[in-house]
């Protein structure tokens, strides 16, 4: 498994009416491949150059006005206040690694999902936004890998979609794009109102959507934006999206599929585990087979994850909100995927056209966009985004 490269924090000089630029310059290859998340400018043959290079230089960029803001760092302490019932339940882990909790929080009226890392004297909380299926579980792995890259500096907190759940507490209720980014909001509200601590949204996919979304409503409480293979519009040429598309806004064929999905979850769990297993490749972890078994193959998640789907389809197929992210570029990174029809090498480039501010970086290691659903992309991704945060934190 891999766990990326070693790195030393390289502050370099910089005129005073100039962006600063904090750089980390790896002290050796990475084992797994030569060439990790390359970040590229918007400049073509900058690009060219970069995606050629062996050695990856991780840039995050703040603009003069934010920098300070963004590098301020309040320390509290930071108490979980749902007022709903709460169930935890220890996650299984790796032998030495703290565990990730999950708890149970009413948030608008909505039972939610919530898998949680609290440390103990943070300098900031990492709120997650998955992607669709929007199972906050999922992310087990990569919750537990960045907490222990950071070394307790953050708490960690990734929230699930409504009704993406074990139980079906909405008792059939379907939610669209516009009500997945509602609950998120209102989370904030509810859970951070008293708090000084910075917020870093860290999204995947529509994730990195719903987070966009977020910090246009929060911009006082919401530091930085990460982006990790991201779904910000629709990808017209791709036969997949057409096909999700077409199933997604179909109530026939969208009932039918999520019927069989609950049909499949009718079996005993280790009939279930092997036909899931034997379907998605034996590249899955096993945390994601067992939140397949537990929470995607029930016929109320899938009804909510093609409804998502359909909303989606509609809301990205406007353009999206460039100029927000150029006004926010400074404090917007994304990494893209090097074949990931979701977030196309084509949305890359018009990203860097349009808002050549935001930090760009294109991952090479050949994992999928389904990074959490493998040990390997959890652990890769989870030292690409704590590379980030701790340069937030040694500011």
């Amino acid at each position: 498994m891999c766990m990326g490269s070693h790195h030393s924090l390289r502050i370099p000089s910089w005129p005073v009416d100039k962006h600063p630029v904090l750089e980390l310059t790896p002290l050796m290859p990475s084992p797994c491949s030569p060439t990790a998340a390359i970040p590229v400018s918007s400049n073509s043959a900058a690009r060219s150059a970069a995606r050629s290079a062996a050695r990856p230089t991780i840039r995050l960029s703040f603009g003069e006005n934010q920098h300070s803001r963004c590098s301020s760092l309040f320390r509290t302490d930071f108490t979980p206040r749902c007022t709903g019932s709460m169930e935890r339940v220890a996650l299984s882990s790796s032998f030495g690694r703290k565990q990730a909790m999950n708890r149970i929080c009413i948030v608008s009226s909505s039972s939610t999902e919530l898998l949680e890392m609290h440390s103990e004297d943070p300098s900031l909380h990492i709120l997650f936004i998955p992607g669709n299926p929007g199972i906050a579980s999922y992310y087990k792995d990569f919750a537990e890998a960045l907490y222990e890259l950071l070394e307790g500096q953050a708490s960690i907190t990734a929230i699930g979609h409504i009704s993406h759940s074990r139980k079906d507490w909405e008792h059939g209720r379907m939610f669209s794009l516009q009500e997945q980014i509602n609950h998120k909001v209102d989370f904030i509200k509810q859970e951070h109102q008293n708090s000084e601590l910075p917020i870093i949204l860290v999204g995947h996919s529509i994730g990195s959507y719903i987070s966009l979304e977020i910090f246009k409503r929060l911009p006082q409480q919401v530091t930085c934006v990460i982006g990790l293979y991201p779904f910000l519009s629709l990808n017209r040429n791709s036969r997949k999206q057409s096909m999700i598309g077409m199933l997604a806004g179909s109530s026939i064929l969208s009932a039918a599929i999520s019927s069989f999905t609950g049909f499949l979850g009718s079996f005993p769990t280790r009939v279930t585990s092997a036909i899931v297993r034997r379907s998605l490749g034996q590249s899955w972890s096993a945390t994601a087979v067992d939140v397949t078994c537990s929470h995607l193959v029930q016929y109320h998640t899938m009804r909510n994850v093609l409804f998502m789907a359909m909303t989606e389809f509609k809301k990205l197929a406007e353009e999206p909100d460039w100029e927000f992210m150029k006004r926010k570029q400074n404090q917007i990174t994304l990494l893209f995927g090097i074949d990931d029809h979701w977030g196309p090498l084509s949305l890359f480039e018009e990203v860097s056209r349009q808002a050549p501010g935001i930090a760009l970086s294109i991952e090479r290691e050949g994992h999928t966009h389904a990074y959490c659903c493998s040990e390997a992309g959890s652990a890769w991704v989870a030292r690409y985004v704590a590379d980030l945060v701790k340069n937030q934190i040694s500011n």
